[in-house]
């Protein structure tokens, strides 16, 4: 999948600054997994900001994320996904939010419907919670199939 590059001092607080790479690692580990997306035998591991993903994945989907619940986590700069398996991907785009977003206004440019805001939502539920509460520098999915 790729080298993923995220704010690195926006998103979840899910490790102290000072906190060692295997506890971050162990901490993000339960991040993702809280919200299982559907990654098994997951192993994560991080250094300097980098958090490497390693695990099989029941689909493209689930990687991707995976991949956006630990790169929005304050802290990470960047995430690398490693997979054993993953089936066919779906077509999808990155979009990172800028100040003034709204999620019907992302669904607007890209299906042509504000109205289109809950698929976003449903597309990216691990890492949005509250379809009203999105932040600049937040990365998020956009299904295009």
């Amino acid at each position: 999948m790729g080298l993923f590059d995220f704010a690195k001092n926006i998103g979840a607080k899910v490790f102290g600054d000072k906190e060692k790479p295997a506890d971050q690692a162990g901490k993000i580990k339960s991040h993702i997994e809280k919200d299982n997306p559907g990654v098994t035998d997951l192993e994560v591991s991080v250094s300097d900001g980098v958090v490497s993903l390693k695990g099989e994945a029941a689909s493209g989907e689930a990687l991707e994320k995976a991949v956006l619940l630990a790169g929005n986590v304050q802290g990470v700069e960047k995430v690398m996904a490693v997979t054993v398996k993953t089936p066919d991907e779906p077509r999808v785009e990155y979009y990172e939010i800028v100040s003034g977003d709204t999620l019907s206004g992302i669904a607007k440019k890209y299906y042509g419907d504000a109205m289109q805001y809950p698929r976003l939502f449903d597309a990216n539920k691990e890492v949005i919670k509250d379809p009203d509460l999105i932040y600049p520098g937040q990365k998020i999915r956009i299904p295009l199939d």
